[in-house]
């Protein structure tokens, strides 16, 4: 009896995901979704069939054992790179990433050549 519940312990807390750790998974999931319809809002934050339909896919992909990474690749094959909030960085779009801070770097030393040419 004492080695059933061991085994049963050992299951439950080690090997067995908890509800809470799916519901967090599947939160954070949602969050991270844009929804097509409504385009300012998260499927988390939207009500519109699209965001029902893909929470309800979020979810049998959780419940088959996709993690979080093979969720956000069949959604972003299915529906695009935009539909992810926080999409991977890549050489594609790592020019959208640094593009404001080349410009500020290149204006600051526009606004130094012309100042200091002003001087003499």
């Amino acid at each position: 009896m004492k080695n059933k519940f061991i085994i049963i312990f050992f299951y439950i807390f080690f090997i067995e995901p908890s509800a809470a750790e799916v519901n967090n998974l599947e939160s954070k999931i949602f969050k991270n979704l844009r929804c097509i319809v409504c385009q300012g809002q998260s499927i988390a934050e939207s009500n519109s069939d699209f965001a029902q339909t893909v929470k309800i896919v979020v979810r049998d992909k959780i419940d088959q054992g996709d993690n979080e990474k093979e969720i956000y690749e069949f959604l972003a094959e299915k529906y695009g790179e935009w539909i992810i909030y926080k999409p991977k960085f890549n050489y594609i779009n790592s020019l959208l990433w640094f593009s404001p801070y080349i410009v500020l770097v290149f204006g600051g030393l526009l606004i130094f050549k012309y100042l200091r040419r002003e001087k003499h």
